[in-house]
């Protein structure tokens, strides 16, 4: 019962005079002597003034309670409970006299909690109530309470109580307030306006990304950074040292992390990069965001910039140094940074030249001690500093990682979509996954953009002239990207990109010579001082180590990896750079030697693209004239690279790879792929060839799937809309070979599904099934358990067909009635299975089992059409163990199953038509074969060349069956007597033989046997 409610029993004038008897009379003023008067005063059952006993407030309770029950309507509870009630409430109303609050604050708390308070301050009040009884009391609670606080409303002294109270509350808050501004300093409001503009302006101004050394006409040189950027990887060289910055963040215990979360984690980073590995880009990412977050106030400092204006700035000077157009308010930054909320991030270490380093270090040390709090990234190229250079500041090293394949990805898309050209990211990106040069190429956003870049200039055609890609690429490194980002010469020596490429493709030719990808510093010092002669001009009078050490640090191309190694960035460009110098010095003869080597393939075709006309002929004769099918291969793969050949040998390269490419059968398929991810990069799409040619290019690239899994997928990928069913079973069928998620989202889930089964194996192939467009028809194979098979299916009620194999978890098949519309079901090596009769409410018309640990649900299966099994069946005839209410059309029994049945029963199946008798057991009698004559409509007749070879009185006893049209006989070796079968099947129209793997037999042996019937052989 609500208090509205009871209010509706008791009116306000009958209990208003009730409870104001329960308080003395207040008097005048605020309550301000000594201290606020509490309710314990106040209540007319305590105290000095004492004007109740207990006993008269027991009186009170009674009479609001007999008013209740003497109402109109319903009463609230029943009547014998009336004095445990009254007892209850005068309990209750008792408990004011025991609250420690004052008149105000039992206003402020409101009906409800008072009525709470009085509830806990008599707990045991309500035992023994019945619960109508117990509702009336705490509605007869609240309603009294309330009408306690509206007396309190109205006494003289509560409205001037009420304002002292307030009045020392909003004193208590000043005070709190006053506190908290000393302590916190109330900011300039113009320090606040220009922060506003500020933050604002380096949103705007840094929310770009910019390539340098890129200037082809449709290829936009600046595009917005949230579209653009791309979060990379980075690893860690060094932990923070924190003994010099005591609690400063935590140890650092993941070794490969995000890079713009690394400030995250510690508040001072060191973050290394190759040239064009996305150092700037972090910087301008880092700096957008905490502007538009407004978490930190970001300073960019490019130091090549810094480092030409004079003195590095004190902070009232980053931004005029920096060129920034906006004037802060004096002492703004200082403040910004005293207070640690600075972003630092300083740009490009390795562009100060190494005699001013050692003053940008004092520089940056004076800047951390003076303002701790701030959080600070500097970056640099690899090999600019010493690993432990800023270790005694606490910063922690990273590095970037070089781009994953799913990130390159990545970059390809939004490259295309900010320059509005999807059209050529997906041949783009087959073509980074088929040709392994450009793949390892791609390892950073600068040379990604490159080839985005070039592949649209093309107009998707990046493959031809790809000499073209590393000289643009190379151009780019050595010359024009420092030039044009303003940088003069940083260290050493300024040379020319000529010069340059002259003393990289001398390292790269050695290494190649030694078939390794690196060498000591010393030998490569050794290789620059025997070049000095000729490049004197170029290189002035600077030592061999210091023009070496430029290369390290301004090429790009050039990497420094380990103490006293040196190596370059990518192989590929190793590999084009020793190529140039080969032709150049006339060593075609040393590198067709090498061509049974495949680690000299790139190198090979790189000559071929550098050579003259009549040099290429050369090599390209040579490479034919071994006869190997990879190095005709590799003469063809050396086209691309030819703008100016020999016709003759153009055309002979290409006649003998047509003998190749595509494969027409299976087998020549499989020694195709024997040649190595070569042939991925050769390998034709799906128009105009054959339906055996196109699977043979499918068998290839499944082949090649496991050794260069990106490739093949790409040649895979082509082919997913082809109409032949053996193509799509072969793209079906190769899942197993690439990544389940990513095979399943580029291929399977745009395949033609119809007569296609689906194979899951892994939990990985399960997962990724849960994310595609239905399958109708599924092959689980692999110890998984019912509800997870199930639980895998998006839409369960779809699945028509479910081949369960080599399941040993498989129990119980409840799970499987979610498969609504399942109606082919099969168990291979399912030992465990039982339940049968838990299916009888599917749909299921055809059930293969082989075996199972329980056929005795199999009789509830009244809907089957068609029936395999293979095991050995309960009871002594047919009737016993099958359904024999099922419609059987087709019947198969194999191995042990008539070991105790025989056919005993099976003419009660009068709709079989099909008959298949596998390998059996046991002896067929005639009393078996009298039950076969009985059936009607049997016109197939399967019978395993076992059975003749093994049981041939089975054979002999059959008697003449004049309706069987078509005869199978499986696994044959070609020695069987089939003429038993000939003089008992004289109505036969159709004979198909199949052969036993292993044996094979001329078709012509077995054709006289039957004149009036068709007689076919399949092989096995």
């Amino acid at each position: 019962m609500e208090p509205a409610v009871l209010g509706g029993k008791l009116a306000s004038s009958l209990v208003a005079p009730l409870v104001k008897k329960l308080f003395v009379t207040g008097g005048p003023g605020a309550g301000l002597v000594d201290k606020p008067v509490r309710l314990t005063h106040l209540v007319a059952f305590r105290g000095e003034q004492r004007a109740l006993g207990e006993k008269e407030v027991r009186r009170l309770a009674g009479r609001l309670v007999g008013d209740s029950l003497d109402s109109p309507g319903e009463p609230p509870f029943p009547r014998d409970e009336e004095t445990a009630v009254a007892d209850a409430l005068a309990a209750r109303l008792l408990a004011l006299g025991d609250l420690d609050m004052d008149d105000v604050q039992a206003v402020r708390l409101g009906h409800r909690e008072l009525a709470e308070r009085l509830r806990y301050g008599a707990p045991t009040t309500a035992t023994g109530l019945s619960a109508d009884a117990c509702y009336f009391l705490d509605s007869a609670t609240e309603w009294a309470c309330l009408h306690i606080l509206e007396f309190f409303t109205r006494r003289s002294t509560f409205v001037a109580r009420t304002l002292v109270a307030q009045t020392r509350g909003q004193a208590e808050l000043i005070a709190k307030v006053d506190e908290l501004i000393t302590r916190v300093p109330r900011p300039d409001a113009r320090d606040t306006a220009f922060e506003r503009r500020y933050l604002s302006h380096v949103a705007e101004r840094h929310n770009h990304l910019t390539i340098y050394g890129i200037d082809l006409r449709d290829s936009p040189d600046q595009w917005p950074l949230e579209v653009a950027y791309l979060t990379l990887e980075a690893t860690v060289n060094q932990e923070p040292d924190r003994d010099a910055v005591p609690g400063e963040g935590a140890s650092a215990r993941t070794r490969r992390m995000p890079a713009d979360e690394t400030l995250d984690r510690e508040s001072r980073v060191l973050l290394r990069g190759e040239a064009g590995s996305g150092k700037t880009t972090l910087v301008q990412w880092l700096a957008v965001t905490a502007a538009r977050e407004g978490t930190h106030v970001p300073y960019i400092l490019p130091l090549r910039t810094l480092i030409r204006t004079g003195p590095l700035p004190a902070p009232a000077a980053f931004l005029s140094a920096v060129a920034c157009p906006l004037s802060p308010p004096d002492g703004w930054a200082e403040r910004v940074l005293g207070a640690g909320r600075g972003l630092v991030l300083v740009d490009g270490l390795d562009e100060v030249p190494a005699a001013d380093r050692h003053a940008t270090r004092a520089w940056l040390r004076g800047l951390i001690h003076a303002y701790p709090g701030n959080r600070w990234l500097l970056t640099t190229r690899p090999t600019a500093v010493r690993a432990d250079w800023l270790s005694q500041e606490g910063f922690w090293e990273l590095s970037l990682a070089p781009m994953g394949r799913a990130e390159v990805a990545t970059f390809v898309h939004r490259w295309h979509a900010a320059a509005g050209a999807p059209e050529y990211e997906q041949p783009l990106l087959d073509s980074l996954r088929t040709k392994r040069d450009l793949s390892r190429l791609v390892t950073n956003p600068l040379m990604c953009g490159l080839i985005c870049a070039l592949h649209r200039e093309r107009r998707g055609y990046l493959p031809t002239g790809r000499k073209e890609l590393y000289d643009a690429a190379l151009t780019m490194l050595l010359a024009r990207r420092d030039r044009e980002r303003g940088m003069g010469t940083v260290d050493g020596p300024e040379m020319g990109e000529e010069a340059q490429l002259e003393l990289l493709q001398r390292i790269a030719y050695a290494l190649v010579l030694s078939g390794r990808n690196e060498m000591p510093l010393e030998t490569a010092e050794g290789i620059v001082e025997r070049a000095l002669p000729t490049l004197a001009s170029a290189v002035g009078r600077t030592d061999a180590p210091e023009i070496l050490r430029t290369l390290l640090l301004r090429s790009g191309v050039l990497r420094h990896p380990a103490e006293g190694v040196v190596e370059f960035v990518h192989r590929t460009f190793q590999d084009y750079l020793a190529a140039r110098y080969a032709v150049e010095e006339g060593h075609l003869g040393v590198l067709t030697s090498h061509a049974d080597d495949t680690q000299w393939e790139d190198v090979i075709r790189m000559a071929v693209a550098h050579a003259r006309p009549g040099e290429r002929a050369l090599v390209l004769r040579e490479l034919l004239a071994k006869e190997a099918p990879r190095l005709t291969l590799l003469a063809l793969a050396c086209l691309e690279h030819t703008a100016a050949l020999d016709p003759v040998v153009r055309a002979e390269v290409e006649a003998r790879a047509a003998e190749l490419i595509p494969p027409r059968t299976t087998e020549a398929a499989r020694e195709l792929a024997g040649a190595g991810p070569l042939v991925l990069e050769l390998l034709p799409g799906p128009e105009r060839l054959t339906a055996q040619e196109a699977l043979g290019v499918g068998v290839t690239a499944s082949v090649l799937g496991r050794e260069e899994p990106d490739g093949a997928l790409a040649v895979l990928r082509r082919f997913r809309d082809h109409p032949d069913l053996d193509v799509r079973r072969q793209l079906a069928g190769t899942w197993h070979r690439f990544d389940a998620e990513e095979y399943a989202r580029e291929v399977l889930d745009h395949l033609d599904r119809t007569d296609l089964y689906l194979d899951c194996e892994t939990p990985a192939q399960l997962a990724a099934l849960a994310g595609m467009a239905p399958w109708a028809a599924l092959h689980v194979s692999g110890p998984h358990r019912a509800e997870d098979m199930v639980a895998a299916v998006p839409e369960p009620e779809g699945v028509t067909t479910l081949h369960i194999s080599d399941n040993p978890l498989l129990t119980e098949l409840d799970a499987l009635l979610r498969l609504s519309s399942l109606n082919r079901l099969s168990h291979h090596e399912s030992p465990n299975v039982a339940g049968l009769d838990r299916l009888a409410p599917l749909p299921l018309t055809e059930l293969v089992l082989d075996p199972v640990a329980d056929l005795t649900g199999l009789r509830s299966l009244s809907k089957l059409t068609v029936l395999s099994l293979t095991q050995e069946l309960p009871g002594t005839a047919l009737t016993e163990a099958l359904p024999t209410d099922a419609p059987l059309g087709f019947l198969f029994l194999g191995r042990h199953s008539t070991d105790t049945t025989g056919l005993r029963g099976l003419g009660h199946w009068k709709t079989l038509h099909t008959l298949s008798l596998g390998p059996l057991t046991t002896e067929l009698t005639t009393a078996d074969w009298r039950e076969v004559a009985t059936l009607p409509a049997l016109t197939h007749l399967y019978v395993n060349a076992a059975i003749i070879r093994d049981l041939p009185a089975s054979i002999g006893r059959m008697p003449v069956l004049p309706g069987v049209e078509a005869l199978a006989v499986p696994a044959m070796e070609g020695t069987e007597h089939l003429a038993a079968l000939a003089s008992r099947l004289p109505g036969l129209h159709s004979v198909r033989l199949w052969n036993r793997s292993g044996h094979s037999f001329p078709v012509s042996d077995f054709q006289s046997l039957f004149p009036d019937a068709e007689v076919t052989l399949e092989q096995r």
